[in-house]
């Protein structure tokens, strides 16, 4: 029996998109994207960091920008590593596969806000974990 691991995130970028290049010049780009739910009577907040490559990850970089919506499919996994203060830490990044713009550098951002309807977070970038 085959096996695959696939993620499916709508949310908000955390920070800009940054475009790098491998020494072959093929383009990686990173971003953060946030969602949140309501549980119970308080939000949740997850951090996702996403890695986008080729021309996904150009396209990334050229439209998407620090508050706008977007949705990501890929393969998910899990990273330990240890902050400034030796706490371990787990962070859940993505390799992006698929990709649609769900709002554009022209709407109106919700500035550093992640959020998911009816309820919003305040999300500054002390939050982001990366």
């Amino acid at each position: 029996m085959a096996s695959f691991n696939k993620i499916t995130i709508v949310g908000y970028l955390g920070r800009d998109p940054e475009l790098r290049y491998t020494p072959q010049g093929t383009p990686v780009c990173d971003f953060s994207v946030a969602t949140t739910e309501k549980q119970k009577d308080n939000e949740v907040t997850t951090w996702f960091k996403i890695t986008m490559w080729g021309k996904m990850g150009e396209l990334a970089s050229q439209y998407l920008t620090k508050g706008l919506q977007v949705y990501i499919e890929g393969r998910l996994s899990q990273r330990e590593w240890q902050d400034r203060e030796g706490n371990t830490r787990t962070s859940l990044e993505v390799t992006g596969t698929d990709m649609k713009f769900l709002s554009s550098k022209g709407d109106e951002k919700p500035a550093a806000k992640a959020q998911a309807a009816p309820s919003s977070v305040e999300v500054t970038e002390d939050d982001v974990p990366f």
